[in-house]
């Protein structure tokens, strides 16, 4: 990538609002801009430029008019009638020469003030002259070397400016706040909406009974409202009838296999055929777990809604019974982890987990932790807890490790092959996923990872 695209994707606001408001005000700025700078270079030159020639020409006319006639009646008269037509203060001191130059500041922000007018006074009056912005906040003092001495000449600044630029500056200023208000506010509203609605899918999808949303906000954003309303719909009735038929299928399966089983109870058994009802009546419980296991599966854990719940409390609890099977469990976990669960369910899932390690390993180590997540989600959460199970069994391939989620895959004898399907759809079902890898202890790790 360029380093200009990437420095221009650093810049860039991620957020909708702040992408917005850029859109928005980033060309007002640009045009804004151009106006002020067409207004400063050409307008506020000229009118400076002659405000500074104006009184460079009343200071270059009175210093003619002393040098005509040096006396000091002569002077005092042309003081006079300079401050009263030309409202400039003026004083003579006799014998005095132009010491060093005052500190020169220019009086107001933005204005060429002091360039423009030491340009005038030197292009009109041709003498030796300085002038000070520093001394009298109200006026500038010019002083101009005469041969009988110095001329101070107290200029009012107000003649020196136009107020028309700052009401210039006010107006872009006030106008682009003004704007940058009513789009704050408005966009702020649009984007509450897109929030909302993604606030919603994300606890849809984590399986939260939050009910239809309510539409607000522009058109498009109410019509994907309604579109995710009638989705919500769609789905949970989906979801039901798949459950009431496969309940409806379980129990008609169900029924044969129990008569199977009390026919396979009372049949009069000897010792050459006591081998082959054990034989039966073990395939008739594997069926009715088959059935089961799929059953759950198919429903998904969907009646149970989550709630806060300890992580670590449930991980402990499952270590204790799969070590009351007969399996070597260690657990490393925090005191407590409390995030919303469905605690049902995710046992369920654990159990399933520990029950693949203990068929296939000698020891089995659970570990939780918490992660950081690397960005942040919708609803704000801040991080992931993470569940890993190694053993020191066979392991599975890498290449069929995403194969072992399929439903009713198997690749040891015994099992019904849904233990990992139904493993993932319940952590999926939280919002988090489950994946396989090479353990540290030589077997296979599931590490399971939860949106806290």
């Amino acid at each position: 990538m360029p380093p200009f695209s990437r420095l221009l994707r650093l810049l860039m606001p991620r957020g909708l609002l702040g992408r917005s408001l850029l859109i928005i005000l980033l060309p007002l700025l640009i045009l804004q801009g151009v106006a002020l700078q067409v207004f400063y270079g050409s307008h506020l030159d000229v009118i400076s430029r002659r405000l500074a020639g104006a009184v460079a020409g009343e200071v270059s006319f009175v210093v003619e008019l002393i040098l005509r006639d040096p006396s000091a009646e002569n002077r005092a008269v042309v003081f006079r009638e300079a401050a009263w037509r030309f409202e400039l203060g003026m004083a003579f001191e006799d014998g005095a020469s132009l010491g060093p130059t005052p500190g020169r500041a220019a009086s107001l922000p933005l204005l060429p003030l002091e360039e423009d007018l030491q340009s005038a006074l030197v292009e009109r009056i041709g003498r030796p002259f300085d002038a000070d912005w520093t001394s009298d906040p109200r006026s500038v003092i010019i002083r101009i070397q005469l041969p009988g001495g110095v001329l101070h000449v107290e200029a009012p600044r107000k003649r020196l400016f136009s107020g028309t630029l700052y009401l210039f500056m006010i107006w872009l200023v006030g106008s682009s706040a003004l704007l940058f208000l009513v789009a704050a506010l408005f966009m702020k509203n649009q984007v509450r909406a897109i929030r909302r609605l993604a606030g919603a899918a994300e606890a849809f999808g984590l399986g939260r009974d939050i009910g239809p949303m309510k539409p607000e906000g522009a058109a498009e954003v109410r019509q994907a409202a309604v579109a995710f309303n009638r989705m919500q719909e769609r789905i949970r009735r989906f979801v039901g009838q798949r459950t009431e038929m496969l309940a409806g299928i379980s129990h008609d399966l169900r029924t044969p296999l129990t008569r199977m089983r009390l026919g396979l109870a009372v049949l009069p058994r000897t010792e050459e055929e006591e081998a082959d009802i054990s034989a039966l009546t073990e395939d008739v419980e594997e069926m009715e777990r088959m059935i089961a296991a799929y059953l759950a599966f198919a429903r998904g854990e969907v009646a149970e809604q989550p709630r806060p719940a300890d992580l670590a409390a449930i991980v402990r609890d499952v270590a204790q019974k799969a070590r009351r099977d007969g399996a070597e469990v260690v657990v490393e976990a925090p005191e407590a982890l409390v995030l919303p669960l469905r605690p049902d369910a995710l046992r369920r899932c654990l159990a399933n987990l520990l029950d693949n390690a203990r068929k296939h390993a000698r020891r089995i180590a659970v570990a939780v932790t918490e992660q950081p997540r690397d960005e942040p989600a919708p609803t704000g959460r801040p991080g992931w807890a993470q569940v890993t199970v190694d053993d020191d069994g066979p392991g599975i391939a890498s290449d069929q490790r995403e194969e072992a989620f399929r439903p009713f895959a198997t690749f040891s004898a015994g099992g019904t092959g849904l233990g990992l399907a139904i493993a993932r759809d319940i952590v999926r079902a939280h919002g988090g996923d489950i994946v396989l890898e090479e353990s540290p202890l030589g077997g296979l790790r599931a590490r399971v990872r939860l949106p806290v």
